[in-house]
């Protein structure tokens, strides 16, 4: 196997989704700057913070640039690059599904192809039998992969060895990573062929990986660990909620999503631990890494937790044609499942948008809603709730209801910082290649207590020293 640094060979040279003919980059960029201008409710509040002159040199420098795409991977990089100047989430680009599965095809094109790594599965079973100490070699499983990832001249191939999409082959290599005099180098490609990098690398216990951002589980060697790092891998790697006796005293309860598709999941598992959970004395609620999603899908969690009257701030929805067409969506589109007395709100909150175009519009009678539940259960008694970084949106709304009841405490680091503009909408670009997220609504909470670019803090601050495998046994630590 060759010295590994053919891996970052590929950073001279993109390998993107089809080619800069199959996309007007130009015209991508002129149709997301106009849609977002005219429909984000987040717009004029950006200006009015940043300035006008600064929106004018940013479009200037993007502009100036944008022609010298070769991409459709590219452009839609540059095209988050530009909404990242009004805010740091709920803004986004992605490229619609049928140009991803080009990917595959287009790498076979390019003038220099593929690095393919000849392997021989028996071989290299019967090698890792030989180590004594695999640590990052071995059979690893990630998502849709199968990935070997085998020692090349002090640095680390990972290369696909089994494929659950068309858009990887075995032997094709994932991922790359480099020990330089102590510094990390690690590379990863994505679904699309996308290189993303980092400059950190973690065997955490003995069966888990992490290369950057993307976690590995191995699955051969098959090595014998502390029973603590699977708990904490199953809950970063659960895609349903669950709950779990972590001891006579304590429950855990992970929630990795708050999405709409899951709120029936949340309900089943609460509706089959309903009587275990109010007969035991602490509850931790788990959402660290989560998705955002519905407000709907945490209600059935708030009555559980409840001590007082629960206040929460409205929004205004920013009523543009394009904008109202979601509450037709509601009406007509399946997937949103809404019921006869849903599609009925929706279409008068339509007809009341209709009429006031351009305009922010309250749906609802008053500013401040509060909720109020007629029982106060003894247990829980103390409710730890586990949060980091990657929770916004949704998540951060789940927060401000449930840190009002005493029971309650934060553990965890700052949240991401998502939540003052919100409401996002999907629309698909005139050439159908993209599909651009903007946001519908914007908080009556501004500006008097922002979220954005600032986050909720815990009440109880895990740092670095407690590594994220000991965060579940802390917290319990603290609420026993």
């Amino acid at each position: 196997m060759k010295k590994l640094f053919f891996v970052f060979a590929f950073a001279l040279f993109s390998i993107g989704i089809a080619t800069a003919q199959d996309c007007n980059c130009r015209k991508n960029l002129e149709w997301v700057k106009k849609t977002f201008e005219e429909n984000d409710a987040g717009f004029e509040y950006a200006l009015k913070n940043k300035g006008r002159a600064a929106y004018d040199a940013h479009n200037t420098k993007f502009f100036a640039k944008v022609d010298s795409v070769k991409s459709i991977t590219e452009c839609a990089q540059l095209l988050r690059d530009w909404l990242a100047f009004f805010r740091s989430g709920h803004v986004g680009i992605r490229i619609n599904e049928q140009f991803i599965q080009k990917a595959a095809v287009t790498s076979k094109k390019q003038d220099k192809p593929w690095e393919v790594v000849s392997f021989d599965k028996d071989k290299f079973v019967k090698y890792l039998d030989g180590l004594k100490e695999p640590g990052y070699e071995g059979v690893w499983q990630t998502g849709q992969y199968k990935i070997g990832i085998q020692k090349s001249n002090g640095d680390y191939v990972g290369f696909v060895m089994e494929s659950q999409t068309d858009a990887w082959k075995p032997g094709e290599m994932k991922l790359g990573i480099s020990n330089n005099l102590g510094t990390i180098k690690t590379v990863y490609f994505m679904l699309d062929r996308s290189a993303v990098y980092s400059n950190t690398v973690e065997l955490i216990g003995k069966n888990y990986l992490k290369v950057g951002d993307i976690t590995l589980k191995r699955i051969y060697p098959i090595i014998q660990d502390d029973p603590k790092y699977a708990q904490y891998f199953r809950s970063l790697d659960a895609t349903k909620p669950y709950v779990e006796r972590l001891s006579d005293k304590t429950l855990y309860f992970r929630i990795p999503s708050f999405q709409s598709n899951k709120k029936r999941e949340i309900d089943s598992v609460i509706k089959a631990n309903r009587e275990t959970i109010l007969k035991t004395e602490n509850l931790i609620i788990d959402i660290k890494n989560g998705t955002g999603g519905s407000d709907g899908s945490y209600s059935e969690i708030i009555p559980l937790i409840y001590t007082n009257p629960i206040r929460g701030v409205g929004v205004e929805i920013y009523s543009t044609p394009l904008n109202n067409q979601r509450m037709l969506d509601f009406i007509n589109k399946p997937e949103y499942g809404f019921n006869e007395e849903g599609k009925k709100w929706a279409q008068n909150a339509y007809d009341k948008l209709s009429k006031r175009i351009g305009e922010f519009v309250m749906l609802n009678e008053n500013v401040v809603s509060v909720t109020k539940f007629d029982t106060i259960y003894p247990f829980p008694k103390n409710v730890g709730i586990i949060i980091n970084k990657n929770n916004g949106s949704t998540d951060e709304q789940f927060l401000l209801a449930a840190k009002q009841s005493k029971k309650v405490k934060l553990f965890g680091t700052t949240t991401f910082g998502v939540l003052d503009i919100s409401n996002m909408y999907y629309v698909d670009s005139p050439d159908g290649i993209f599909q651009l997220g903007y946001c519908l609504t914007r908080s009556m909470r501004i500006p008097d207590f922002t979220i954005d670019n600032k986050g909720i803090q815990p009440d109880f601050y895990i740092d670095k020293s407690i590594p994220q495998y000991e965060w579940i046994e802390f917290v319990k630590s603290i609420l026993e």
